[in-house]
């Protein structure tokens, strides 16, 4: 909860003083996956530990996951992601900041198709995404589903060349981040 708490206080502050604080959501505990196909094996990966911030009056949003997170059905696949290709010790968290392009009336119970356009950084290396997604309105709970493709590539994530048949050349990202309204600790 601390680091969660320190990841708010960051975020308040780089928005400023204008930010108002009734509109500012957060997710706390949110769950991604991961999944890579190959001829070789599937891998597929999963953490409970994702938070975001939503700021409803701008659209703009901010994700971050710690990599050492991630569960694998294999030891030694968690071990091998962690230690030789994400380098989770130098890299040790995933995030995204961007901008939902849609006006959504947050009052109003409802499902939403949005897109998201921002800066997904993975491995110390910013690579610029536009996602699609749908954002959820019921009893007043936020909520926030997406699905896309991320390239390993392009977050210079090395694949030993032994190993290039094991792991797919694209990883699909999943993730389910339900919101509550912003209370600042006292």
């Amino acid at each position: 909860m601390k680091t969660i708490s320190k990841f708010l206080t960051i975020i308040l502050v780089l928005a400023g003083p204008a930010t108002n604080a009734q509109n500012i959501f957060v997710c706390t505990g949110g769950e991604i996956t991961f999944f890579s196909h190959s001829t070789v094996e599937d891998i597929d990966a999963t953490s409970k530990s994702m938070n975001s911030i939503l700021n409803i009056a701008t659209g703009e949003i901010v994700y971050v996951v710690p990599m050492t997170s991630f569960k694998f059905k294999k030891a030694l696949m968690q071990e091998h992601f962690n230690d030789k290709y994400v380098e989770s010790d130098k890299y040790q968290n995933a995030s995204y900041k961007g901008k939902i392009s849609e006006k959504i009336d947050y009052k109003t119970d409802g499902e939403h198709d949005i897109t998201s356009a921002g800066t997904l950084n993975l491995h110390n290396v910013d690579k610029e995404h536009t996602e699609k997604g749908k954002l959820i309105i019921k009893d007043g709970i936020i909520s926030i589903q997406s699905e896309f493709k991320v390239a390993v590539k392009d977050h210079k994530i090395a694949i030993p060349r032994l190993l290039a048949d094991n792991i797919g050349d694209s990883v699909k990202v999943t993730f389910t981040a339900k919101y509550a309204p912003y209370k600042k600790d006292k």
